[in-house]
């Protein structure tokens, strides 16, 4: 687990794809553990430790993820994910050139839980939460391109859904429709950069990580321009 950034009240970490933030039914160890057990080992803190899950990340997916080290500092950045107070940036490698190199999508999602799924519609239906992202084309090569998406409403699979819905789903994403899987089981997503201002302290902190130390990674991150 790699700590990027900690303060009293909240700590962020790099999370590798293949890990759960939460326990889930398949009984695997979630990151949220390994956080608190971070905290408990580096603050020689007694007794039981407090870790509250603020927002979570698909387990195929990497990067930036953010805890909470106290109730406080939980009901505070809840509030600010809620509102729209992070700025959230995601890197995404597809197989196929979207319609057009700058564009905002706009739509309504459902998730069906059976199939652990999501659906995009551009009209609302009966249940439907309303979804909107921003993506840029900010790097290519002969066969992929490199988009940057700053989500504005969090919702399941939102990214993947929706990207699919222009007909560029993620690569190694099968549920969404690409082609082949990654060797490692991720698909071509993490979570690059997060900005808010923490809500009590007041500081403003800005976060990115690299890109993953994989050879169509890299070579994309290179042909992006400053």
């Amino acid at each position: 687990m790699e700590v990027i950034y900690c303060d009293n009240h909240i700590v962020v970490v790099n999370k590798a794809p293949g890990e759960i933030v939460q326990g889930d039914k398949t009984g695997d160890r979630p990151l949220v553990k390994d956080v608190k057990a971070w905290i408990k080992e580096t603050y020689a803190k007694p007794g039981n430790v407090f870790c509250g899950v603020v927002h979570r990340l698909d387990r195929p997916v990497g990067g930036l993820v953010v805890f909470a080290r106290t109730s406080k500092g939980l009901a505070r950045m809840n509030e600010l994910f809620r509102d729209g107070g992070v700025d959230k940036r995601y890197w995404a490698i597809t197989r196929n050139r979207p319609p057009k190199d700058e564009d905002e999508l706009t739509g309504w999602i459902t998730s069906n839980e059976r199939n652990n799924k999501s659906y995009v519609s551009t009209e609302p239906k009966p249940g439907a939460k309303e979804v909107r992202l921003r993506y840029k084309v900010i790097g290519q090569s002969d066969r992929y391109y490199l988009l940057e998406v700053q989500l504005l409403t969090g919702r399941k699979h939102q990214i993947r859904a929706q990207l699919a819905s222009i007909g560029c789903p993620i690569k190694g994403d099968l549920k969404y429709g690409d082609k082949r899987s990654n060797p490692d089981g991720s698909i071509s997503l993490i979570a690059k950069h997060i900005e808010f201002t923490q809500p009590i302290s007041k500081q403003r902190v800005s976060l990115d990580v690299p890109v993953p130390d994989d050879t169509l990674w890299q070579a994309l991150a290179a042909t992006v321009k400053p």
